[in-house]
């Protein structure tokens, strides 16, 4: 194999699919990263894979003997990353193709790989549901969900985000057992399927596709694939695969009441710097803030003990009368912090049911539900 190629794109290219290189693999070649290089085409194509999570990116290179082989991703990583950008990388394998020499204005390096026969297939589906999708609304589908999945692992199918996939329209869930966050979509751009279909992603590979979607134009589609227990996203010169999570999602619909009895309409960004300053007391002690109603003003409050406490009051619109409520004010961060519109609603029934936060703009779209903290009179 030798080529040539830009050391900025390649240094992009394997900060990208360095990131489902596995950490601790359970065969020393899934440490490493595929370059495969194709003289027909020009193109050098570099893939990470843990068995889980693969990521497939190429870039454009010229390539004079087209060959495969792997490299240790962690090394290869800090010796591109630091060679310089104003001349272009030389890669060249030796006759028994197991070194691979790598040539810049800055200097030459000797690496050794091993076989690319031994490299894991990366899952491609050709049968089974196909779907486009608008790269811009699905990214705004992910990061309206992924922050509300579990870290627990114990809690396997909440570490992920639940996709439910209808004819024209689409749902992504997520939950930790004490928030939820709704995102509803209405406009897929193609589907092929005529029945309804659900699956679990984890949210690591989710982030993922956030970050090469996120990359992608607006007006650009997503090609996704499911089938078997394996996904696959594709877009532009990008592709990534993962695996699905086992088991039935929660019915996490059954957890939104139908009616609400209180409701406050407040300024979002007001109402969130407000609770990034109470929130400096509140870390102190147990992250919970307390929301009490006061005729058209909310006074955020918390209480550090052998601290201090400290509240802030804004302007609410109101329907209903509750007179105080608690949260984990993380909780309400993370999730106001997703919402665009200006504008935002909490409706709620008591102070120990669930609460819905929601755009006032566009409620049916985007459903943030968390449960309030019970504190004592």
């Amino acid at each position: 194999m030798r080529l040539t190629c830009s050391q900025t794109d390649l240094n992009s290219a394997l900060q990208l699919v360095s990131r489902a290189v596995a950490t601790k693999p359970t065969h020393p070649i899934l440490a490493n990263v595929l370059l495969t290089a194709d003289q027909s085409t020009n193109r050098l194509s570099l893939t990470g894979f843990d068995l889980s999570l693969g990521i497939q990116t190429f870039l454009t290179a010229s390539v004079e003997i087209s060959g495969a082989i792997t490299l240790p991703a962690k090394l290869l990583v800090e010796i591109i990353s630091k060679l310089s950008n104003e001349s272009p990388v030389v890669f060249e394998t030796d006759e028994n193709g197991e070194m691979v020499s790598l040539k810049s204005k800055s200097g030459t390096y000797q690496v050794r790989g091993m076989p690319s026969d031994d490299f894991p297939d990366l899952p491609l589906v050709e049968s089974g549901n196909s779907i486009k999708l608008n790269a811009s609304e699905f990214v705004n589908s992910l990061r309206s969900t992924l922050f509300a999945s579990s870290n627990d692992e114990a809690k396997q199918l909440l570490t992920g985000v639940n996709l439910n996939f209808k004819s024209s329209s689409f749902e992504a869930a997520a939950t930790d057992g004490h928030r939820l966050a709704v995102f509803n979509l209405s406009n897929i751009l193609d589907n092929d399927n005529e029945e309804n279909f659900s699956l679990t992603l984890p949210a690591r590979s989710l982030r993922e596709v956030e970050r090469f979607i996120g990359s992608c134009k607006d007006a650009e589609s997503i090609s996704f694939f499911s089938d078997q227990g394996q996904v696959v996203f594709m877009a532009s010169d990008q592709i990534v695969t993962t695996r699905t999570l086992d088991g039935i999602y929660p019915n996490y619909l059954q957890l939104i009441p139908d009616e609400f009895s209180n409701e406050l309409q407040f300024n979002r960004l007001d109402f969130i710097a407000s609770l990034e300053r109470v929130a400096v007391l509140a870390d102190q002690h147990n992250n919970i803030i307390k929301l009490t109603n006061n005729n058209n003003t909310v006074l955020i409050s918390a209480d550090a003990q052998d601290v201090g406490s400290g509240s802030e009051s804004i302007p609410v619109k109101t329907n209903g009368n509750i007179d105080q409520i608690a949260f984990n004010v993380r909780y309400l961060l993370e999730g106001l912090k997703v919402i665009s519109s200006e504008e935002v609603i909490l409706k709620c029934n008591s102070p120990t049911t669930p609460a819905i936060f929601s755009p006032v703009s566009e409620e049916l779209k985007f459903i943030y539900l968390v449960m309030p903290v019970q504190i004592r009179s």
